[in-house]
């Protein structure tokens, strides 16, 4: 079976700045897998990579399908419907409703009919406990809910892999294993989930596997007490 992600010897800039030096990644159908590091590590500029906004120039990468050295510019909005990506601050349409939010993005992402758009719009909504909210506006829920919509937009297209930068960040504790628990819930249906983090109490609570970020490496760590700053 073809792997999800793969990535082969890449080499990642941020601008003429290299932040990842030969790296290598594999992930499996159905993985969950946790990236560790400081702020500035590079755990985002590698998330970045996978979902086209940072060109790949060294080394190689496939992810869902796509090969991202070489990727053209008019391939990105491809590649992304084949992914679900959770960003830490939201990003979500404050003017819309919760239900809108996600017919917005449908549209943008080449759904045609109403009726169906309707449909998978709140069959998401249903899967992360908001289908009641559908009318609410962004600013009428909850720092955990408005992070479930998130994951509910990320879930129209059914992709074959979510990114998640810090998707937890800013939420309480028992808010952010609400949210664990769902990502976890979309991992065992057979989504591979790649999550930034710097919580080890998430990491220690939920597992997964394991990889640091850190002096340009990307190192697996086997052991929970193997991680160090």
């Amino acid at each position: 079976m073809e792997l999800p992600i793969s990535i082969n010897h890449a080499t990642i800039y941020q601008g003429r700045i290299p932040v990842l030096q030969s790296i290598s990644l594999d992930v499996s159908v159905g993985e969950f897998v946790f990236l560790v590091g400081k702020t500035g590590s590079g755990k985002s500029s590698l998330l970045k990579t996978l979902y086209g906004e940072i060109p790949l120039v060294e080394g190689n990468a496939k992810i869902a399908d796509f090969e991202l050295n070489g990727l053209k510019s008019s391939q990105i909005p491809f590649l992304r419907r084949k992914l679900g990506i959770i960003f830490q601050d939201f990003q979500l349409l404050s003017d819309r409703s919760a239900l809108d939010n996600l017919l917005f993005v449908l549209r943008a992402t080449g759904w045609k009919n109403d009726f169906e758009m309707k449909e998978r719009a709140m069959e998401v909504l249903e899967k992360v406990g908001l289908q009641t909210k559908s009318y609410k506006f962004p600013n009428e829920l909850s720092g955990g809910e408005q992070q479930r919509l998130v994951i509910a937009r990320a879930l129209l297209n059914d992709p074959k892999v979510v990114l998640a930068d810090e998707p937890t960040g800013n939420l309480d504790p028992e808010i952010s294993d609400d949210v664990m628990t769902l990502l976890h819930k979309i991992c065992s249906e057979g989504t591979s989930v790649i999550m930034a983090t710097h919580d080890y109490r998430l990491i220690q609570k939920f597992g997964g596997t394991i990889y640091q970020v850190k002096d340009q490496k990307l190192t697996q760590i086997n052991d929970f007490a193997q991680l160090n700053w």
